[in-house]
């Protein structure tokens, strides 16, 4: 399951979506969960949250699908399953990336021609590959572990 995911997500991304996109259409079709707003409502986090040089796409694709999975359906509902996971996949990406937002992780600020271009020239995409890959594994693994806990 892990590495039809994993290996989805960075075909995808090859193939031209973005971070943040390739990440919930690859982790929602492993969870069997389709819903017409996958993959729109992913958009303005790649990039690094729009080109702002933010959380990483990649990071925030996995903080949506733990949404999906461990989010709360109703007000009374606790926040505690859908937190501790986020929580996990942020320590987890920092340690192995050591780093959570686009610009420090691709080191060109996407908001310009010019940091664009670096990104293009230093071959920065398959970077950005390895991160998709990387936090796809993790929200698997993350989701993985916390079913086993219950």
């Amino acid at each position: 399951m892990i590495e039809t995911a994993v290996r989805r997500s960075g075909e995808l991304f090859e193939s031209g979506w973005y971070c943040a996109e390739s990440i919930l259409i690859a982790v929602t079709e492993e969870l069997d969960v389709r819903c017409e707003p996958i993959p729109r409502i992913a958009t303005g986090f790649c990039s690094g949250l729009a080109r702002t040089g933010g959380l990483c796409g990649a990071l925030s694709g996995a903080i949506l699908t733990i949404g999906i999975a461990a989010g709360r359906d109703a007000a009374e509902d606790p926040i505690d399953p859908a937190y501790v996971l986020v929580r996990a996949i942020l320590r987890r990406f920092e340690e192995r990336f050591d780093a959570t937002t686009c610009l420090e992780l691709i080191g060109c600020d996407l908001a310009t021609d010019e940091g664009r271009q670096r990104y293009t020239e230093a071959g920065r995409h398959e970077r950005c590959a390895e991160y998709v890959r990387g936090a796809t594994r993790m929200v698997l693994e993350a989701l993985d572990e916390e079913d086993g806990r219950r």
